[in-house]
């Protein structure tokens, strides 16, 4: 018997009604699973995801905020925009006593609009101790973070503000072995040249820890946990390696001026002969100090090199932590992107080795940047505590090996899961952030929130339609980078600058 064309859409009618009616009996947020508020149904464990009419018909949203509001923000930093860089020429010879004094009109912006930074209110001192730091002969700041400054963002641009404002030049730390492209100088290593992280997952970790205060090593032979004995090393080849070091087009012209150069190793127990080549010409040749304990071997030339090139010879590669390329004195920052970090590791590390080489350093302001990598992992507000505590004890070991250092905190930034189809702020992600700021605050920490500056809750899809995040709801994209560094450094001058600076 044929089936009349009436039936049948009658059929579907009915059953599209039925699937539309059960939206009625679905529960918001129902499925709490893996931090998961999706719409559905949930009896005695048996879980099914299902629209209320609500989600469907787009009734219901998830923040007052709009896309006006990001607009504010981005406001906020259009009159910073002044340069890029100075056209002059100037002498290396004075970068030492340089102090430029250049500075956006900051009495156009609307600070009001500003998320500033939190001061621990036990140290209502701790803004002026900033500004003498930073005014000081040699102020050495290192940025730990995760993959949101890789390649030097966020970093950069901070390095340069200070620098323009106290003096300074250079752009500081960079491995041998870069393994994520970055604009602030050119290190080409050859060949032979592996790189170990201790925060990266897929490498084996070394039985000694002894990664430095940068927690990562490069090698030109591989490591061995057993040393060779007098009878292997005479049957090992004699390995050369190679590190190309100049300055950048791509970048601002104060990181291309450096003239004290310093490269960081360790765990050297065999002969390596170094020699140093500037546009072809020796300029320095030694043989590295094997006594297996950090050193760093100075490399200082009167003006910026122009074709740098550092020559390592020996059977058995040492621990090589990275080099510094600083100006000489003022303002130094370095960029420690660790790619999936959360901060946690620092203690872990071998501490002598840090220890010696963080006292080489002579840091005077330590900034982390922490959190996004461990949101999606936490399941409650517990989670939330045993994490925040484990921030505690990550600053307060660095503070044991540090001398009378300052600690500025930035938070995460708002993060998305998908939910009901849509992108969605994670539940937990205000309380971690509340969290984190408690914690530092009440460690003698400043925090600034990044989450709440970037608009808070459901502010992160507005900055993806504004392409200022990647489609992955996670990182900045360089416009994107530009505005939110503009806005912690706009809050910290606010907080830096001296009574007869420009009025706010």
């Amino acid at each position: 018997m044929q089936v009349k064309p009436i039936y049948i859409s009658l059929f579907i009618l009915f059953i599209l009604g039925a699937l539309f009616g059960l939206m009625f009996l679905s529960e918001k947020g129902a499925i709490k699973k893996a931090q998961t508020q999706d719409d559905g149904f949930a009896y005695e464990g048996v879980l099914l995801k299902y629209p209320t009419y609500k989600t469907f018909l787009g009734l219901e949203k998830d923040s007052s905020l709009t896309r006006e509001d990001v607009l504010k923000v981005t406001e906020i930093v259009t009159p910073l925009e002044i340069e890029t860089e100075e056209a002059e020429v100037i002498d290396e010879s004075n970068v030492i006593e340089e102090k430029i004094k250049e500075l956006p009109d900051f009495s156009k912006i609307d600070t009001t609009q500003l998320v500033r930074i939190r001061y621990p209110d036990s140290n209502p001192d701790f803004a002026n101790e900033l500004r003498k730091k930073l005014s000081s002969r040699d102020c050495r700041i290192i940025h730990y973070g995760d993959s949101q400054i890789e390649g030097d963002r966020i970093t950069a641009y901070l390095r340069n503000r200070l620098q323009r404002m106290y003096g300074g030049s250079g752009p500081g730390f960079l491995p041998v072995k870069p393994v994520y492209r970055q604009i602030s100088a050119v290190v080409e290593p050859s060949g032979n040249w592996e790189r170990y992280a201790f925060f990266d997952p897929t490498k084996k970790k070394f039985k000694h820890r002894k990664y430095g205060t940068y927690l990562s090593v490069s090698r030109f032979t591989e490591y061995q946990k057993i040393l060779p004995d007098s009878t292997t090393l005479d049957s090992l080849p004699l390995v050369k390696a190679t590190i190309k070091v100049g300055k950048s087009d791509d970048t601002y012209m104060k990181f291309r001026r450096f003239s004290r150069i310093g490269l960081h190793y360790g765990n050297c127990k065999f002969p390596i002969k170094i020699s140093v080549y500037n546009d072809g010409n020796l300029i320095q040749q030694d043989s590295l100090i094997a006594d297996g304990k950090y050193h760093q071997y100075k490399i200082k030339t009167s003006t910026t090199p122009t074709n740098l090139q550092i020559e390592l010879e020996s059977k058995v590669s040492a621990d090589f932590y990275g080099l510094t390329l600083d100006g000489g004195s003022r303002v130094q920052i370095d960029n420690v992107a660790m790619r999936g970090a959360s901060g946690t590791i620092f203690a872990n590390s071998d501490a002598n080795t840090y220890s010696r080489m963080v006292r080489q350093l002579k840091p005077k302001i330590v900034i982390m940047q922490y959190g996004g990598n461990t949101m999606p992992y936490l399941k409650d507000s517990t989670d939330v505590k045993k994490y925040t505590n484990r921030i505690k004890s990550q600053v307060n070991w660095i503070r044991r090996r540090t001398k009378n250092v300052s600690f500025i905190f930035i938070g995460p930034t708002d993060m998305c899961q998908p939910v009901n189809g849509k992108m969605e702020t994670y539940p937990l992600l205000p309380y971690l952030n509340a969290k984190l700021m408690e914690t530092c605050l009440s460690n003698d920490v400043a925090y600034w929130s990044m989450y709440d500056a970037m608009g808070g809750k459901g502010s992160m899809p507005l900055w993806v339609d504004e392409k200022l995040t990647a489609k992955d709801y996670m990182h900045f994209t360089w416009k994107g980078t530009k505005i939110i560094s503009e806005l912690f450094f706009t809050a910290l001058y606010l907080d830096l600058k001296e009574p007869d600076d420009n009025e706010v």
